[in-house]
């Protein structure tokens, strides 16, 4: 996986600015900085949205990913379980290319009907790993826009701020923890991104992401 982009924020590293069509909330600020002797993708979201993503050339057979965060301003009115509060100060995701004969006859109509109007290639599945509020670390829950977003809080308000706290996960394993229903086995990675968003609740957030590593599982 190459670096998480460079200053200029452009996406020759590998890694671009995604926002929704005809997008009216300000785009999420994304840009490199030296942060504690780290190079560190600095986010900030003020009533904002975006994402910084990775689109591999190929599908990526995934198995780990390890990186470093930190929050310094969290969003303290962002609840993941209401629609007009899904903020985070910072979301760590992968999408994968689940088929959609998987998926239950109501939820590929839905998705189908999302990418139709969004005329965008939405994804199947995305496991997001979120520095969530007063959600318990652990917990796991839907996106209340879409199940085909699901969530894993990892770190929540009663982490200490303004340190690096580091996380290495087995993707393939929580994929299909959470997935579970619709997936026996694990799938390829699209794409690996990276968000912030504060346009629900009309606040501000800032957060750090560092040293973004992946690692491919052994065989098909």
């Amino acid at each position: 996986m190459p670096p998480l982009g460079p200053a200029t924020g452009s996406s020759a590293a590998g890694w671009a600015f995604v926002g929704l069509p005809d997008q009216k909330p300000a785009p999420t600020r994304y840009e490199m900085t030296q942060l504690d002797g780290r190079s560190a993708l600095r986010i900030e979201a003020a009533a904002s949205y975006g994402n910084w993503v990775h689109r591999p050339a190929t599908p990526l057979a995934l198995q780990r990913l390890r990186w470093a965060w930190r929050v310094e301003l969290p969003n303290s009115r962002a609840d993941l379980a209401r629609k007009d509060a899904d903020d985070a100060a910072v979301r760590v995701c992968v999408s994968f290319d689940l088929p959609m004969d998987r998926l239950g006859f109501a939820e590929r109509q839905k998705l189908q009907l999302a990418r139709l109007v969004s005329g965008m290639p939405l994804a199947s599945a995305t496991l997001c790993y979120v520095w969530a509020g007063r959600e318990p670390r652990g917990a796991t829950l839907d996106s209340p826009y879409t199940r085909r977003v699901r969530q894993i809080v990892l770190r929540n308000a009663d982490d200490a701020l303004q340190v690096w706290h580091e996380e290495d996960r087995d993707v393939a394993a929580d994929f299909l923890r959470v997935f579970g229903d619709e997936a026996r086995e694990p799938h390829l990675a699209t794409a690996v991104l990276i968000g912030a968003d504060a346009d629900n609740t009309q606040a501000r957030s800032l957060a750090h992401v560092s040293d973004l590593r992946a690692t491919a599982r052994q065989g098909p």
